[in-house]
């Protein structure tokens, strides 16, 4: 709630002004000079009665000597305007349980399915060992400071991806039309991209959901060319018959259960024809969509249980697998297919552009995600090491990954006598429903392992989509409380239906296609350059030095120079550098034998631009609608102004 009060203080009714002056700013945390300077209640210089120069709940009138008249100052008497800044440590709001609560989500949010699949591909393609390098300083000079940069805001502010900027930015940021609701701005735009995600990215994990019920069969549907959906062209890589010879049509029982029966994809001629729902995926898909509402219902306080497992769980079976894959034949060339450097490739431009993207989609800063879990943190909580911990978990994880699969993808070179690169020329999904699962169909104990391979699966997936709902559930019920905050299980109800009609499309026997196109165009560039707005607003426009001294009231301590160097040219140098790397380079989309054709990337551009053009549509309508000059009207849209979560309360007092 937002209040302001002016009060005059003369030296003969400071008295009388006292009780006033308390009544006003008791539940206030700090004091904002006009001039810029701040005094923190509890700071050993504040006068603590209420005399002359004092406010009565401990904050200073001053923290200067009075000028005195005559020495080329304010006259002696002259009126001095204080603003007392109510923080956010006094509003009341959820918080975790458990410190580790809140760890154990943000790491099962970052650490997901792309950790496993996408970074060891890019790695072995970009140099293997010699990626590490520019992977590291893109790490360390762009995700991690990026990263920080979140969960700081969010702690601070105690807000979601919307009602933050009420705050945090300048007016042209914020989305809003004066005190009305709705609007649009950076906020709802995090909100359309996690939207977008969720159609897509739960149904990997139906897909993932079916290949375990499958590994319950007393053989592996996937080991076999004598099921109903195999083709004459199906051949077992590893058959002992003499009399078999693997040709270019030949096809193994792993892809053509994946290919024809969990997607049934050779149904569906494209996008522009998809055909039928797969009533199995659908019943995966609604299976998945229970567990993530039962988890997120109630609030941080159940999905932070949840994520006890779910974060933990992925941890073990890697551990498992890497073990397992460390004892099979041919393990010892996947690993040194995997780090064996090629430096000449960090002379290409294409490895710094995969290495800025991977560290960025692999942090997740611009999902809302970040500043929603940092909001529930005691407003003390040192953001900081927990920002350096998790990204450094996170790392080391997609590290750890890649031991996991290329021990078991030399296995599958020493086994088939040819090369890893030929094994390992597919990214993505396929990586893990044909390879990995064809691998672990040969191991001994290969129902157990396949088993645990997928509930992993599974695990990873569901923390990232606890965090993708709960970023926009939080960001929903901050902007609009007084509608949403007692409904909050019927609104989490409805945006889980959303999300599954939402997901239909992705559920046809053409569905495969679609999961691609948005992968690669509806959340890519959008939530890049929405990231590029977002360090903008913060750095240029509500500044560097404010927001430190945001930090320092909540830590104690200031960042370093490192940090705001980071903030203020870094980052947005390496967020532009991968936005310009896009545009200039966009991605050939393929799938299978499918060659996306030109009007689907036009497609593609079109949603991706839909999530975030309510931000320039906004900013365009703030200069139409403001008052006064082209210049004056600029300017006040680029000035920050006190509102929001923070109430101000300016007190005038003579010094």
């Amino acid at each position: 709630m937002e209040m302001k009060q002016s009060m005059m203080m003369d030296r003969e009714k400071e008295g009388g002004q006292k009780e006033k002056g308390e009544e006003s700013s008791q539940e206030n945390g700090r004091l904002m000079l006009a001039d810029g300077g701040v005094a923190e209640k509890g700071d050993p210089k504040v006068n603590s009665g209420g005399g002359s120069g004092g406010v009565s709940n401990g904050f200073p009138t001053s923290t200067a000597q009075s000028p005195k008249e005559g020495a080329g100052g304010v006259p002696a008497g002259a009126l001095r305007t204080l603003v007392v800044q109510q923080t956010s440590l006094d509003r009341p709001r959820e918080t975790w349980s458990k410190k580790m609560d809140f760890l154990l989500s943000v790491i099962g949010y970052a650490v997901d399915l792309g950790n496993v699949w996408r970074f060891p591909y890019i790695c072995y393609q970009n140099g293997g060992g010699a990626f590490l390098l520019p992977y590291m300083l893109m790490a360390v000079f762009g995700g991690v400071p990026l990263f920080y940069m979140e969960l700081a805001l969010g702690q601070f502010h105690r807000s979601g991806c919307i009602s933050i900027w009420k705050t945090s930015s300048a007016p042209i940021f914020k989305g809003r039309r004066g005190e009305g609701r709705g609007g649009e701005g950076i906020g709802f735009a995090i909100c359309i991209i996690a939207l977008y995600i969720a159609f897509y990215y739960n149904t990997i994990m139906a897909w993932a959901l079916y290949y375990l019920l499958a590994s319950f069969r007393p053989t592996l549907p996937w080991t076999t060319c004598s099921n109903p959906w195999n083709t004459v062209n199906c051949l077992r890589y590893l058959s002992t018959d003499s009399n078999v010879t693997w040709t270019n049509t030949s096809t193994s029982p792993a892809e053509e259960f994946y290919t024809r029966q969990v997607l049934q994809v050779h149904m569906s001629p494209g996008l522009h024809q998809l055909g039928s729902v797969s009533w199995q995926l659908a019943l995966c898909l609604l299976f998945i969509f229970t567990i993530v509402y039962f988890s997120i219902w109630k609030g941080v306080k159940t999905s932070g249980k949840v994520v006890w497992v779910t974060a933990t769980f992925p941890y073990l079976v890697l551990l498992v697998l890497l073990v397992r894959g460390a004892t099979l034949p041919g393990a010892w060339r996947g690993v040194v297919f995997y780090l064996k450097p090629d430096w000449g490739k960090l002379l290409s431009t294409t490895v710094w552009i995969d290495a800025a993207a991977q560290i960025f989609f692999s942090l997740g800063p611009g999902f809302g995600v970040l500043l929603a879990f940092a909001s529930y943190n005691p407003f003390h909580n040192n953001c900081y090491k927990d920002a350096l911990m998790t990204s450094s978990v996170n790392c080391l994880t997609s590290f750890l990954s890649g031991f996991v699969i290329f021990t078991v993808l030399g296995y599958m070179a020493e086994m088939r006598k040819i090369g890893v690169e030929n094994v390992a020329k597919d990214a993505g999904p396929s990586l893990l429903f044909i390879i990995y699962a064809e691998a672990i169909a040969n191991m001994p104990a290969a129902t157990f392992f396949a088993i645990i391979f997928f509930l992993m699966i599974i695990m990873l997936g569901l923390d990232s989509t606890f965090a993708g709902l709960e970023g926009v559930i939080t960001a929903m019920l901050d902007e609009f409380p007084q509608l949403l905050s007692r409904r909050r299980e019927w609104f989490v109800l409805g945006l889980v239906c959303v999300c599954y009609l939402g997901a239909l499309s992705t559920l046809t026997y053409g569905g495969a296609f679609v999961v691609k196109l948005f992968e690669e165009y509806a959340t890519g560039p959008a939530v890049i350059t929405v990231v590029f707005l977002e360090v903008i607003a913060v750095s240029w426009f509500y500044g560097t030095s404010r927001f430190c001294a945001d930090v320092h009231m909540m830590l104690g301590f200031s960042p370093g120079l490192f940090w705001k160097v980071c903030w203020v040219a870094i980052c947005p140098i390496f967020l532009l550098f991968i936005i310009v790397s896009f545009l200039a380079f966009p991605p050939e989309v393929k799938l299978f034998d499918y060659v996306y054709p030109p009007w689907t990337t036009v497609l593609g551009y079109c949603i991706g631009v839909s999530s975030f053009i309510c931000v320039p549509a906004y900013m365009v309508y703030h200069l139409l609608t403001t008052k006064g000059t082209f210049k004056q009207r600029l300017l006040k849209g680029i000035t920050p102004v006190p509102s929001g979560p923070h109430s101000d309360i300016i007190i005038t007092h003579a010094v």
